[in-house]
């Protein structure tokens, strides 16, 4: 089955506001340190660890994943985790000021992900898969779920709908950027049974953010393939109908060994793009445009030969044509998952954020790009391609430790 229900280890209800943190990989070392600081019981000290030691140890030391696992297990002891009596499917409602997504939180058939059937559009980055296998290996639970999307399915939609009408939620917290999560549990086994048999009607399910956490759970099964424990063979998962997800552009901050000659890079540049010099920071509002931060001043760069007939879903992509044009050819950053030279700046840190990474240290370049679209995301994914990694910010964020995933 590509779904199934769980038995989740969750926040008791009271406790909830105390414990959820926000995801593992947005928050830098210092954010995430102050997270902690604040709440000793954080699910931080969970998913970020090395928070709760003496500054300057290294993160994917042994000694910081067995300190999540003693973590997690003090959140437990200590009463504000606790285990569900028997597997079920959640509704994951997630509310801002001017959107609401609702969506099935569950856990995923690993071997669904292996055939594709749980589709993929990127590649990871081996140290931070493998720092998410350790996490889970050690905590043999899974904390952090993968962000999906599924097809807009008027019968799901119908069916969560008329369950929040008539149940209470479970769970309830605030989380960053001013959202709000709410959790209702689905535990009647007919209505499960409805769920399930829905979602399976479906093709396929999309990746939208979490591809080191899916491709880390694939790992810790595939290790683990001689247990016969079902749980095993799943890895936890959140999705949403297609219609109601946002995508953020998500940016690129390139800090060159050398200097950058800025006279040399815009006669190259020239070649490929229109140059307009902005008094302002440049966000893009179309296709093959983009913006260009270089010695605190903004450039707006717009393709010359612009082919939106391109069959190739994953060459028609704007960060395909920045990644080939201008960090490949021009930087020699031919692989961004490995290259240090290379950082990426989610789209809600807005062109202040572009701006604080290239200041952050000399000799640093930005640019700004036109958001992914759930259209083309899809596109690859049906065509079994891969995008350059981090070309999508979704936004909101799903919060951790709302829902957790234990390998029993």
């Amino acid at each position: 089955m590509l779904i199934s229900p769980f038995r989740a280890l969750r926040p008791k209800t009271k406790y909830t506001q105390n414990v959820v943190a926000p995801p593992y990989d947005v928050v830098s070392t210092e954010e995430a340190r102050q997270i902690y600081e604040d709440n000793k019981y954080s699910f931080i000290a969970v998913s970020r660890p090395e928070v709760t030691l003496k500054q300057g140890v290294d993160p994917y030391s042994e000694e910081v994943y067995k300190k999540g696992k003693e973590n997690l297990d003090l959140l437990i002891s200590k009463g504000l985790l606790e285990r569900e009596d028997k597997p079920c499917l959640y509704i994951y409602r997630i509310e801002t000021d001017n959107h609401t997504q609702t969506g099935l939180s569950l856990v995923a058939s690993v071997n669904s992900y292996l055939t594709n059937r749980i589709k993929k559009h990127e590649l990871t980055r081996p140290i931070k898969e493998n720092d998410r296998v350790n996490n889970i290996s050690y905590l043999n639970t899974q904390t952090g779920p993968v962000l999906g999307v599924y097809k807009d399915d008027t019968i799901i939609k119908s069916l969560l709908n008329k369950i929040i009408d008539k149940t209470s939620p479970v769970l309830e917290a605030k989380g960053p950027n001013s959202s709000n999560h709410t959790i209702w549990k689905i535990d009647n086994n007919d209505l499960i049974k409805i769920i399930i048999d829905q979602i399976e009607a479906h093709d396929s399910i999309y990746i939208a953010d979490g591809h080191h956490r899916s491709a880390a759970a694939a790992i810790v099964a595939s290790r683990r393939s001689d247990s016969n424990l079902d749980s095993h063979s799943h890895f936890l998962m959140t999705i949403f109908p297609e219609s109601e997800m946002l995508i953020y552009d998500y940016n690129r901050v390139i800090h060159p060994d050398e200097p950058i000659n800025e006279q040399a890079l815009l006669s190259y540049l020239d070649q490929l793009f229109d140059i307009t010099s902005c008094n302002e920071p440049s966000k893009p509002n179309n296709r093959y445009n983009y913006g260009m931060y270089l010695n605190k001043n903004w450039y707006r760069l717009s393709l010359k030969q612009q082919d939106s007939t391109l069959i190739d879903p994953v060459a028609a992509l704007d960060v395909s044509v920045i990644q080939d044009a201008i960090l490949s050819s021009y930087f020699g950053i031919t692989d961004p998952r490995v290259d240090p030279r290379i950082s990426f700046v989610g789209g809600v840190r807005g062109m202040a954020g572009i701006e604080m990474a290239v200041n952050d240290k000399p000799n640093g370049i930005g640019f700004s790009l036109f958001a992914t679209s759930m259209s083309q995301l899809m596109a690859v994914a049906d065509a079994e391609k891969l995008m350059p990694p981090k070309s999508t910010w979704f936004e909101p964020k799903l919060l951790d430790g709302l829902l957790s995933h234990v390998l029993d």
